[in-house]
């Protein structure tokens, strides 16, 4: 059996199933290392002097890993730079937040180069290589550089933007480009898959090969949709551990009769953070009567402190929150309790649990998984309503939540509003639906689709897709 390379920016399975963030990546990626043999690569989020390729093997959680530092010039350049300043915000269609300089795009170019270049040893022939995210679009390319022959898929966590924001990018096409040195190439909904296609046909002047089959720059690759999930059952259980029960049971006391709207991100401009505060506001004027009788608990783990952005996100939302507070407070009721901080998988199983509306409501998202580990977490006997965003990855298959535009506070009002007073026929069949395909669109369904596709057959040859000179299997 072929083992699975895993190949993304950094690793960090999580020692503990119970521990991990409210991220995608880790949990789901250590998920599938767990059913397929092999190993787990990148960056260990750690800097040296000088960039030496020695690789450290570990096995955490039951997975194989190997981690390589990168020089503090690479972290900068490329993690803080082209991946965090220039990508994650154009395909996240804030092109008012992108930075184009062209040190970033040299720091992206010298570390996929090295990851290339210090993955190779570890390489066996039958071996299928899977790369994860923007930080490593140029991945396969110098990998076939190197002679490596294997299947190499890549998998998109993030949206793909429309042609016209993309073509803002100087050496879009190139980047592009690269992509076509893949064997499969994955996007989270048909609408991503429809917007790479769309650029690929008019600004790459390829052609469509057939059934999910895309042709350009001499290269014929596979394009699908592969929804990513949550390891379902998992989450289940994870929800009815004694953690789980004891924060439930914290939550309930701290709720003293009043009901929690709940949200739960990573701190992002993308989360719709701060346009959420202000649509929870307008539901307060909308409905005074609620007053003292609601509130929201936001929870927005810090991330990328470095990154100017995050830094002026962070004092937006302070702002905003407090005063909000200061507002609408009284001496026994605060209608916002905002919390930056982090916490377990099974602490939030039982946060979720508690919560009678969750607010999942970012402008722009590859997925979201936590509107899906909130519907795992739920009662069954008095489940919670889930408002999603249109513009959440997640919306196309959740069309049981509420859905809503994060944009227009007076939707968002309205929706807090007939989540609140729904009734418990309607939360049921609404949830008993959502959950239905959360457990049968699970990490496990998402993992075998792109593993099948990934071990399927090479492009035929009249593709054009040959080795180019130099090309050799890896030994």
């Amino acid at each position: 059996m072929s083992r699975l390379i895993v190949v993304s920016n950094r690793v960090n399975p999580p020692a503990d199933p119970g521990l991990g963030s409210t991220g995608g990546l880790a949990m789901a990626l250590a998920a599938a290392l767990r059913e397929y043999s092999g190993v787990w690569f990148g960056w260990s989020g750690e800097t040296t002097e000088h960039f030496t390729g020695q690789i450290r093997m570990q096995r955490v959680g039951g997975v194989t890993i190997a981690l390589v530092d990168l020089e503090e010039q690479d972290r900068l350049e490329y993690y803080n730079g082209y991946a965090n300043k220039t990508l994650w915000p154009l395909f996240h269609y804030r092109t008012d937040l992108t930075s184009y300089e062209r040190s970033f795009d040299e720091g992206y170019a010298r570390v996929n180069r090295r990851f290339a270049e210090t993955l190779v040893p570890l390489l066996e022939p039958d071996d299928l290589i899977w790369v994860h995210d923007y930080h490593l679009i140029p991945m396969a390319r110098e990998l076939r550089k190197l002679g490596v022959k294997n299947r190499i898929g890549f998998f998109l966590h993030i949206p793909w933007p429309a042609r016209r924001l993309l073509t803002t990018l100087p050496k879009h096409r190139a980047l592009v480009e690269t992509l076509f040195d893949y064997d499969v190439i994955g996007f989270q909904t048909e609408d991503n898959r429809e917007a790479f296609e769309d650029y690929v046909i008019h600004e790459a002047h390829g052609s469509v090969a057939g059934p999910g089959r895309l042709t350009a720059f001499d290269h014929t690759v596979q394009v699908d949709s592969f929804p990513i999930g949550i390891d379902a059952q998992g989450f289940i259980e994870a929800a009815k551990s004694d953690e789980a029960t004891q924060q439930f049971d914290r939550m309930q006391t701290s709720l003293a009769g009043r009901r929690m709207v709940l949200g739960v991100d990573r701190l992002d401009y993308s989360k719709g953070l701060e346009e959420r505060f202000l649509a929870y506001e307008q539901f307060l004027i909308d409905h005074p009567e609620q007053q003292e009788d609601v509130f929201l608990l936001q929870i927005a783990t810090p991330s990328r402190d470095e990154v100017e952005a995050y830094q002026e996100i962070r004092h937006r939302l302070d702002g905003v929150a407090g005063r909000i507070n200061g507002e609408f407070a009284t001496v026994d009721w605060v209608p916002i309790r905002y919390v930056n901080r982090g916490y377990r998988r099974d602490q939030l199983a039982g946060i979720y649990r508690a919560a009678d509306v969750a607010l999942v409501t970012p402008l722009r998202d590859g997925m979201n998984l936590v509107a899906k580990e909130f519907v795992a977490a739920q009662d069954p006997e008095d489940p919670g309503v889930l408002i999603l965003s249109r513009f959440a990855g997640a919306a196309d298959q959740m069309t049981d939540a509420v859905l809503v535009n994060p944009f227009s506070r007076e939707d968002m009002s309205d929706a807090i509003r007939r989540a609140l007073a729904m009734p418990l026929t309607k939360r049921r069949m609404r949830w008993e639906r959502l959950l239905e395909g959360v457990k049968r669109d699970d990490v496990n369904a998402w993992r075998d689709r792109f593993v099948a596709a990934l071990r399927g057959p090479p492009p035929e040859a009249a593709n054009g897709d040959k080795p180019e000179d130099g090309h050799q299997a890896v030994a």
